[in-house]
């Protein structure tokens, strides 16, 4: 028996939408992940780009298990030398709480070019509002 092989011409992608209020955020990410990698399809073909459009709405408030409010931190580098920046998720969740979301979500991705056209299917929200309902997401229960 021969192994199925999906071919670009025979993706068809799909909407979801995810609540994240009250949820652990990297719980979120993980189905999130799975969602715009295509991984929950029968017809799931690694070197082919599968997944689907994924919206994350009230990523304002996801919540974060144990110490990592107070501990867990973001480093960015801005390109001088000795210029790393730090910032703690604490202020993180209050003032960007989407990047927070996508930075979770971006780790659990592969880092080559179907990872980087999959972060482009995802929409991100603070608030219960978002602007797809054109496309009639369906929603996903965790």
């Amino acid at each position: 028996m021969s192994t199925y092989m999906a071919k670009k011409s025979e993706i068809d992608r799909k909407w979801y939408v995810i609540d994240a209020a009250g949820k652990p955020l990297g719980r979120v990410a993980a189905q999130a992940a799975v969602l715009l990698r295509g991984k929950h399809k029968p017809t799931f073909t690694p070197h082919v780009d599968c997944g689907d459009h994924v919206i994350i709405i009230n990523c304002k408030d996801a919540v974060l298990t144990g110490n990592k409010l107070a501990q867990k931190k973001w480093y960015r580098h801005t390109g001088y030398i000795g210029h790393l920046k730090e910032t703690g998720y604490d202020t993180l969740m209050a003032t960007r709480p989407t990047k927070a979301m996508e930075l979770a979500v971006k780790g659990m991705i592969p880092s080559n070019t179907i990872g980087r056209a999959a972060l482009l299917r995802l929409r991100l929200f603070e608030g219960a509002e978002h602007n797809h309902q054109a496309q009639k997401p369906e929603a996903v229960e965790a």
